[in-house]
């Protein structure tokens, strides 16, 4: 929990139903989030192998007093030969949108993972258009490192996306800085 309320834990069973709205319903998704209609038991089958939670992946919901807004995610990425870090996302139902509550958990999905695993970098990119989102890393402590050319495609087109990051080293001594 923190100072906002916000806090995240595993995904339960009864969660589903709101995680297949949020990924294969447009009008949950929202605009920059729907990519197409895609298998809608896929979830279900990934929650009854792993239970959401992964080596190389994971979700976890976000909560506020109770009420469930929507959830975070993170799978590992290869950045090199030998070296990996985590690439983040989040999505919110429509009602929880424009609050604060997208920032507060993207903050405590980075010390979560910093704190239980060893990767060094977590990253997340927006599309270029998602200010809300841009505005909202920013909050969450990650810097912005730059523009993806034509690196999405969602609704016909090709779209640039930005980068952000951020290393165990920008947290500095005390992690719960970030």
């Amino acid at each position: 929990m923190t100072e906002t309320g916000v806090a995240l834990r595993p995904v339960y069973e009864d969660d589903l139903p709101m995680l297949e709205a949020l990924t294969n319903d447009p009008r949950a998704a929202g605009t920059f989030e729907w990519h197409g209609w895609h298998d809608p038991h896929f979830l279900r089958r990934r929650w009854t192998e792993t239970g959401m939670l992964a080596a190389d992946n994971g979700m976890l919901m976000i909560e506020l007093d109770g009420q469930r807004l929507g959830f975070v995610s993170w799978h590992k990425t290869r950045t090199g030969s030998t070296s990996y870090c985590w690439n983040a996302g989040l999505v919110l139902i429509p009602e929880a949108r424009g609050h604060g509550y997208g920032t507060e958990a993207q903050r405590l999905l980075v010390r979560y993972l910093f704190a239980h695993t060893q990767m060094n970098r977590v990253e997340a990119s927006t599309e270029a258009g998602n200010i809300a989102e841009q505005r909202s890393l920013t909050k969450a402590g990650f810097t912005r490192e730059g523009v993806l050319r034509g690196y999405g495609f969602r609704d016909g087109a090709w779209r640039d996306h930005i980068l952000y990051s951020v290393v165990r080293s920008d947290l500095g001594p005390d992690p719960e800085h970030l």
